[in-house]
């Protein structure tokens, strides 16, 4: 009897580790609503996940070696954030998707889509970005920096990330078009 008591208090320990972890006691999925940001009610540690600071990195453009783009902070366009590999299926199949929705809002929001490097070839990401006639910067990141940060542990996996810095959804995997859609009217 007092194994079984022992075994439940951890197993509701850990339950509450996790809820606490996550600040809000639900996952962080793309069907989630956003809520207005209050930047007053914003944890100061970012996190990648709704509702925090979006975590801050600098990686270089895969076409242009020399162009750096930064995340994380204040910025004049809403961003999208998107973690892909080459080799990915999914990644592909969401592609064309990603094109449209930056060719028809670049005037107001910037797309950066990070390559994983440290999974990929470099060769291969320029091939599929050729193939796809992707025109929105595409970034390297050889170490697994930004990818690491943003807990990234399948491809793909999307930011959407206010003017405030703020990350108003996580999206894993892919979502239909309607669906991005419905998710930049809260920050475009």
């Amino acid at each position: 009897m007092r194994r079984n008591l022992i075994i439940l208090a951890i197993a509701v320990i850990a339950v509450a580790g996790v809820w606490i972890w996550d600040g809000s006691g639900r996952g962080a999925s793309s069907g989630q609503a956003a809520r207005p940001v209050d930047l007053e009610g914003i944890p100061a540690s970012p996190a990648p996940k709704a509702d925090h600071f979006a975590p801050a990195f600098q990686l270089n453009g895969l076409l242009d070696e020399t162009a750096a783009y930064s995340v994380g902070g204040k910025r004049d366009k809403a961003l999208i954030v998107n973690f892909w590999a080459a080799w990915c299926g999914p990644c592909e199949v969401e592609a064309p998707d990603l094109k449209a929705i930056y060719e028809e809002h670049q005037d107001k929001l910037d797309l950066y889509a990070v390559n994983a490097t440290n999974y990929d070839r470099v060769r291969s990401a320029k091939e599929f970005v050729a193939e796809q006639g992707l025109e929105f910067p595409v970034l390297t990141d050889p170490q697994g920096v930004a990818g690491d940060l943003y807990k990234i542990t399948g491809y793909p996996v999307s930011f959407i990330i206010d003017r405030d810095g703020v990350i108003r959804h996580r999206i894993e995997g892919i979502v239909e078009r309607e669906e991005w859609d419905k998710m930049l009217r809260d920050v475009l």
